[in-house]
């Protein structure tokens, strides 16, 4: 269980690390990633074809996969977006808020009713959120683009729960990021055309941060994921998920030192988002507890 629970952390470091190296690679968002789903999805194709773990999958079901990815692809165009426009303290602080977000989004699409206790909690959040937004007005594009890019990550999360038990998670994982890498290589005309840059390919140190992003922040993170999800109840697995903003603001703090940017409300704000998605996380845990009971 310790082994599994450091895995699960350093998981979770490394994936608010990912907002640090977007703000330190050159390329504006669109680039950054294709890059970064390119390498990937090179690499993981290559991975699996000598693990011998490629799996058939149905027309249908890749159709599907497709989509998602490509939902997949568009968090994290924005999620980058976000990062250029304002920094990586604000991208993460909106990302901070998909676990809310779900409790909006889910019962539309799984068809539940909403429970007033999630939206009270996520009117705690959307308090935090106009606190920073109002203090901080420079970065109102970039906070706008980065709560788009949570709903994207939470229809992202929905839409898996449908397929999750059909295939097993590597499967998805590596058919998602092709289907990401199509799409968003069909979209890339259209963006150029819309957000023009002289440079498309990488440039000097650009290339090194691309794979460390690639392969330490997004294969190596998948399997220590995987790994820790073997050992770790939910509870503790979204409950950990929810630092990786804090670890990303903190990176940001240290190495940009991006503190100077905001003053006390920025903290209040993200304090009650950071309140509002644990006490969500309890209300889970209880609800389970419940069931526990009820079942025994």
């Amino acid at each position: 269980m310790k082994a599994a629970l450091i895995r699960l952390h350093l998981a979770v470091f490394l994936w608010g690390f990912t907002g640090v190296l977007g703000r330190t690679i050159t390329l504006n968002a669109g680039w950054l990633v294709w890059w970064r789903l390119f390498i990937t999805t090179i690499s993981l194709w290559i991975f699996f074809f000598f693990k011998k773990q490629l799996t058939k999958i149905s027309f249908k079901d890749f159709l599907k996969i497709f989509f998602i990815g490509c939902v997949l692809a568009l968090h994290w165009l924005c999620f980058y977006a976000s990062i250029k426009y304002s920094n990586v303290s604000i991208a993460l602080t909106c990302l901070s808020t998909t676990g809310l977000l779900a409790a909006v989004i889910e019962p539309i699409f799984l068809k539940r009713k909403i429970n007033i206790a999630e939206i009270v909690l996520g009117l705690f959040a959307l308090i935090g959120i106009a606190l920073i937004y109002f203090s901080n007005l420079t970065f109102s594009v970039g906070i706008g683009i980065g709560l788009l890019s949570a709903v994207f990550t939470v229809l992202v999360s929905v839409m898996n729960k449908k397929m999750i038990g059909n295939y097993k998670p590597q499967t998805i994982t590596l058919y998602q990021l092709t289907g990401g890498f199509i799409g968003l290589s069909c979209m890339m005309p259209l963006y150029n055309y819309l957000f023009p840059v002289k440079e498309i390919f990488p440039q000097g140190n650009d290339w090194l941060w691309l794979i460390v992003l690639s392969w330490c922040c997004t294969i190596f993170t998948f399997m220590l994921y995987i790994s820790a999800l073997k050992k770790v109840s939910a509870f503790t697995m979204n409950l950990t998920l929810t630092l990786e903003p804090v670890y990303g603001i903190i990176l940001a703090f240290l190495i940009y030192h991006e503190n100077k940017y905001f003053g006390y409300t920025f903290y209040i704000g993200f304090g009650l988002i950071l309140l509002a998605v644990l006490l969500q996380m309890l209300r889970i845990v209880k609800k389970q507890q419940k069931q526990v009971v009820v079942f025994e």
